[in-house]
């Protein structure tokens, strides 16, 4: 929906107010259509504890909201130089709730002390505003912002457990000198923060905000960089830049600024994914209606907004699902499919467009469609733009989910995506054969560590990164893998092993998909919702047996994702929702295989694209050797470009990193 930044001073008695504007500039993607700055003075550290605040906005929507002050303005200047602000709140707009400025950010409760910059979307908001008119409480907006507000002022900020939606936001409490960063259950919305050594706390939904704070000074996170070649993922709270960390999901950070300003900034984890085998299990019919019931109603609740709405539409049953819902209370509602370009491409890859199916989908639910084809050369176009909007690398290779947005973008505000459905319901059973026939929990994350070690073969990996082993030398990525698991119970069964896979990867692949999906829309001003994260469908599937999801527990089909050339088709994993969805969608699309969204790459970087692989990443000079071996490095280069080996993964892995080098190191 938006963009968020912001600083607080936890040392010194004031923020810098030159780096604002340039902060909230640098994520103005997020937002085009409006833009808002606070500058408070707390008045913590001051005997007369007095405290004061600016609001303003900037020239560009100065005509539209005459009474604020533009921060451009000779006057709105000299009062910043001329007083100590300890709190700054940046927003920037896009607008889908209440598009009038009544929704304007930074918004504040009517008597101005609690005030809030928020990303995101309240689906449950309307019932909640009810509620909370039946306290006394009063509204002057029809925004899901207002609503945070006074659920705050209400409950606290226990109030987050009442919110069914996605989102990240700060928000000062000038009654009890508390603020808050907060990010939602799934990790939807991302929000970044940085402490830096004066004890200032950045804060920001995409890191490039934060580097306009110039007080930090941009270096690469080493350890962070042998986390991503290890699992293609970051599974820590790290990033690539050098104490740049991003508020987990689940997660909210409170201080008390009454309080001596050398507390740490600790994050608190406030829920967190629990899938387990229930204790009574029912009828499947009752787990059927209730799965098709809980689905319904989590796209009809997203699909409020002001604005129009579309979707995607590949061809899977994921998105061909959220459509046929979808459509029937919007009726000719726009949908959206990237296809690829196949004269080159080969084997399994041949069946990567689904353009066909999605077509035939959009004649069925009455959609008007889109589509976009991708070659190879879109995919060397378009790396500059992708590596600065993703700010680091993260899982798969998405730069078709780029276009895919872009696409969108130019007809919609507002997109669903069948993101979750696969992580909630076994969509992945080849992923599931580590789960099972284990000596112990300890033996199961050692296979399924294996499994996840997948750009560089664990042989080479220490050579490829000995330029920078003294930096690396204390991080053991099994270590790293293992945390990631809640203290684990005792697991006997297979389905106890699949359910600690399933928590697995709605932590860590799940979440790196979410961050993806969230910078490669929001580049182009489109807000991305995933109805497969609704909270109460979520707890649903937490607790559906792992019989129901899966069709073969004890011989469960073993595939390589590097090699999607080699991989066997299966229509085993997320059972039950075929079943479910079978009274929505055709009967050839709910039983199909399970086919991911991927492009023709093995082909492209040993055919179309060898050139350009050679020019990036076999030259003496390129950026990604100061952290990697080249001797080392380009052998396993050079093993996918004469055929050997697959290794698509690792390169487009370097093709990203060697990008993002150019744009950030």
């Amino acid at each position: 929906m938006c963009g968020i930044t912001g600083a607080l001073s936890l040392s010194k008695p004031f923020v810098n107010p030159s780096y604002a504007k340039p902060m909230a500039d640098k994520i103005s993607h997020r937002g085009p259509d409006d833009a808002g700055y606070l500058f408070f003075h707390t008045g913590t550290r001051h005997k007369n504890k007095i405290s004061f605040y600016q609001n303003l906005t900037d020239d560009k929507f100065s005509n539209v909201e005459d009474m604020i002050p533009s921060i451009d303005s000779n006057s709105a200047q000299r009062e910043l130089n001329q007083h100590d602000y300890d709190l700054y709140m940046g927003h920037r707009r896009l607008s889908i709730l209440d598009v009038s400025y009544a929704g304007h950010q930074p918004m504040s409760d009517l008597s101005k002390n609690v005030w809030i910059v928020y990303n995101g979307e309240i689906y449950n908001f309307k019932e909640l505003r009810a509620e909370l008119e039946s306290l006394g409480h009063r509204f002057k907006s029809h925004t899901d912002t207002e609503v945070i507000i006074y659920a705050y002022i209400e409950w606290g900020i226990e109030c987050i457990h009442k919110f069914n939606g996605m989102f990240a936001f700060s928000l000062y409490d000038n009654f009890k000198k508390r603020f808050f960063l907060v990010r939602d259950r799934y990790g939807i919305k991302p929000l970044y923060y940085h402490l830096s050594e004066d004890k200032t706390l950045v804060y920001a939904s995409e890191i490039k905000s934060i580097l306009e704070y110039k007080d930090y000074h941009s270096e690469v996170d080493k350890e962070a960089l042998l986390e991503y070649f290890t699992f293609q993922n970051i599974f820590t709270n790290k990033t690539l830049h050098k104490d740049i960390q991003i508020l987990e999901a689940g997660h909210y950070i409170e201080l008390d600024l009454s309080r001596e300003r050398d507390q740490k900034v600790e994050p608190k984890q406030y829920w967190d994914f629990d899938f387990s085998e229930p204790e009574t299990v029912k009828d499947e019919r009752e787990y059927i209606e209730e799965l098709d019931r809980l689905f319904t109603q989590a796209v009809e609740r997203q699909l409020v907004a002001d604005v129009d709405v579309g979707a995607y539409l590949s061809g899977g049953m994921d998105s061909g699902s959220i459509t046929a819902i979808a459509s029937k209370k919007l009726p000719y509602m726009k949908t959206f499919t990237v296809g690829f370009d196949l004269s080159s491409a080969s084997g399994m890859e041949m069946s990567f467009d689904e353009r066909v199916k999605a077509e035939y989908m959009s004649y069925k639910f009455k959609t008007e469609h889109y589509e976009m084809v991708l070659k190879s050369g879109d995919m060397e176009r378009c790396l500059p733009a992708f590596a600065y909007h993703l700010e680091e690398p993260r899982v798969g290779q998405s730069y078709p989910n780029y276009y895919a947005a872009k696409l969108a973008s130019k007809f919609v505000k507002v997109v669903l995506s069948g993101a979750g459905g696969d992580e909630l319901f076994a969509g992945y059973p080849w992923r599931y054969y580590k789960a099972t026939n284990n000596k112990d929990f300890e033996d199961y994350t050692q296979k399924y560590y294996a499994f996840w070690q997948r750009l560089i073969p664990n042989k080479d990996i220490m050579k490829v990164f000995s330029p920078i082993s003294n930096d690396t030398k204390n991080i053991w990525t099994q270590d790293i893998f293992a945390d990631v698991f809640k203290t684990p119970s005792v697991a006997q069964t297979p389905e106890e092993y699949i359910n600690h896979s399933l928590y697995f990867e709605a932590k860590t692949f799940l979440h790196g998909l979410l961050v993806v999906e969230d910078k490669l829309s929001m580049a182009h001003s489109l807000e991305t919702r995933v109805p497969f994260l609704d909270n109460d469908l979520v707890d649903f599937a937490q607790k559906v047996p792992v019989g129901l999801k899966l069709g073969n527990l004890e011989n469960v089909v073993r595939m390589d994702e590097n090699e999607l050339g080699k991989m066997h088709k299966t229509n085993d994993g997320k059972i039950i929702l075929r079943k479910a969805m079978s009274h929505h969608i055709p009967e050839d699309i709910h039983k199909a295989v399970k086919q991911g969204f991927s492009s023709p790459d093995q082909s492209w970087f040993k055919g179309e694209s060898i050139e350009f692989v050679r020019e990036k990443l076999l030259r003496d000079d390129a950026n990604i050797y100061k952290y990697m071996d080249k001797t080392a490095t380009q052998k396993l280069i050079n093993e996918h470009l004469s055929g050997e080996q697959n290794r698509r993964l690792f390169i487009w892995s370097l093709l990203n990193f060697e990008e993002w080098n150019n744009i950030y190191a």
